[in-house]
């Protein structure tokens, strides 16, 4: 099956992956619905979807605002008819003295998770009743084998992960297809603050490229770089007596107060 999605909703679409898969999206006949929390950065990759000639409305609303989202989400649809949301926004944080305090274990899960949850469900009965339309989820490779460098991270992005690979099935009945990207390292304002070496590290444009094809042949779970998906693939099938070690000499995220 095809995918050609003319309305497209992306979260975390001020910046980074979220920003260049709206500006690649961007085009004649394209309807974007863009939301982020930098109001002056969103308008700033909406201006430069309007001059492709797509027609975008923007929010400038946190993903953790149930209420909020719904509303908006709502009323987009209600204009627009979303054809596929991509739940991107997310974010990450490095290790203090004494590991992830509780306060940003909470805020991570928040976003990653709740933001999720926020952005998917008001737009699910939507696309049940019409029965079409695309979810796609930002995971990551982290989310197929958790990294004891960025422990909420990981936790929140395999939760996602999973979340989205049960709900498929789900709706796929109704006609509704739900997909699961899981990336690398990529380019962004997300890792540019690691002081670490990053493994096939990818250009975000390279990236939005990859994700935009996937989706367009409904692939149920996008991972890539596959040089580093299938080592953390097989990683986690085997025993964590044997991978610890491995995983525990991993450089941390900095932290930043």
């Amino acid at each position: 099956m095809r995918f050609a999605p003319r309305t497209i909703v992306i979260t975390g679409a001020s910046s980074g992956l979220g920003a260049e898969l709206a500006r690649q999206y961007a085009g004649q006949g394209i309807c974007l619905g863009l939301l982020g929390r930098d109001e002056g950065r969103l308008e700033a990759v909406a201006q430069d979807c309007r001059v492709q000639g797509a027609t975008v409305e923007t929010g400038s609303i946190d993903v953790r605002d149930a209420e909020s989202m719904r509303a908006w989400l709502l009323a987009f649809d209600q204009a627009h008819p979303v054809d596929l949301v991509i739940a991107n926004a997310g974010i990450s944080a490095g290790l203090g003295e004494f590991g992830e305090g509780e306060t940003q274990v909470r805020q991570i899960f928040a976003v990653n998770i709740d933001g999720v949850i926020h952005t998917v469900w008001p737009l699910v009965p939507r696309m049940i009743s019409r029965k079409a339309g695309q979810i796609a989820i930002m995971s990551s490779l982290a989310g197929i084998r958790a990294l004891p460098s960025a422990p909420a991270y990981s936790a929140s992005k395999a939760c996602v992960r999973y979340y989205g690979e049960a709900l498929r099935g789900q709706v796929k009945r109704y006609g509704v297809h739900v997909s699961v990207i899981c990336p690398g390292f990529i380019d962004t304002p997300l890792t540019r603050v690691n002081s670490f070496p990053m493994p096939f590290l990818m250009h975000e444009k390279d990236a939005a490229q990859r994700i935009i094809r996937a989706l367009s042949c409904g692939k149920r779970r996008i991972c890539f770089p596959k040089r580093l998906y299938y080592p953390l693939y097989f990683a986690s099938l085997f025993s964590p007596s044997v991978t610890d070690s491995l995983f525990d000499a991993m450089p941390a995220k900095p932290h930043i107060s």
